[in-house]
């Protein structure tokens, strides 16, 4: 089970890379998660969820194993933030999955109100629930480009 957490936790050893290991956790899923984008939004949400669980799970096995409340190179929730900043987006827009990226970054970093609340739940739910939010952020702010693109056109 030690392995199997760490795995997931770090997404394949992702999280291992020196410098910037959630950045380049998210670019790894923003080409992980283009492929996916036509999906039915049951299949992706439930995708999504399994992605929550499974990294709550294993970001608390791997966080206890280091001793560490939020350890940098546990980067499964870059994985999670970056599909739910992608959610509903077309492949026929790249632009939007750039945009997605770009702002999931930046919520991810700055942390504005509620994301640093919740990143203090205990193990990997403060772990997972932080990067759900920035998400969340990320997408509600791409909708609001869309919505202004579109009453400019």
């Amino acid at each position: 089970m030690k392995s199997i957490s760490t795995w997931v936790a770090t997404f394949f050893g992702v999280g291992k890379i020196p410098l910037a290991p959630g950045t380049w956790a998210s670019l790894v899923a923003t080409f992980l998660f283009y492929p996916l984008l036509d999906l039915r939004w049951p299949y992706y949400g439930a995708i999504l969820l399994f992605v929550f669980f499974a990294g709550a799970f294993a970001g608390t096995q791997y966080a206890r194993r280091l001793g560490e409340v939020d350890p940098s190179s546990a980067v499964i929730d870059e994985v999670l933030g970056m599909g739910v900043a992608m959610f509903g987006l077309s492949k026929a827009h790249v632009e939007y999955c750039v945009m997605a990226f770009i702002l999931f970054r930046l919520f991810d970093i700055w942390k504005p109100y509620p994301i640093r609340r919740v990143e203090k739940l205990p193990g990997g739910w403060g772990i997972m629930t932080d990067d759900l939010v920035a998400g969340l952020y990320a997408l509600a702010w791409i909708n609001i480009g869309k919505i202004l693109v579109d009453y400019i056109k």
